[in-house]
């Protein structure tokens, strides 16, 4: 769990998994390009050089198999100029639930993995 650099409470319920995943993302300023760095059912960590403000809406556009690209809308956090920002989804569908669960779900099972190897 991360702590706010600011107060020094606990500003997510749920830890986030790293992953590297290139994605869009759209915000006042228009759509450009970021990677996801972490990811939960809750939110996200777009790294990117855009500017936005927290509390500014963002859509970010998660690419499935096939080319294919699921939207997700979102609330900015906390940002991080020329870093990147952190999103809390907002407004979730069933079927966007399902895909991000399924992400996680994936994410857990391939970390595993990795740690059942290195021992």
């Amino acid at each position: 769990m991360i702590k706010d650099r600011r107060s020094g409470e606990e500003r997510r319920n749920k830890g986030r998994l790293i992953v590297n995943i290139k994605i869009e993302w759209e915000g006042l300023n228009g759509r450009q390009q970021g990677a996801i760095n972490d990811v939960n059912e809750q939110g996200c960590f777009v790294l990117c050089s855009g500017e936005v403000e927290d509390g500014e809406y963002v859509k970010v556009f998660l690419p499935l198999a096939g080319g294919m690209k699921v939207e997700f809308w979102g609330e900015v956090v906390n940002h991080i100029y020329e870093i990147g920002f952190a999103v809390r989804f907002i407004e979730l569908s069933d079927a966007q639930k399902s895909i991000l669960e399924k992400l996680v779900n994936k994410l857990h099972k391939n970390e595993k993995q990795k740690t059942e190897k290195g021992k």
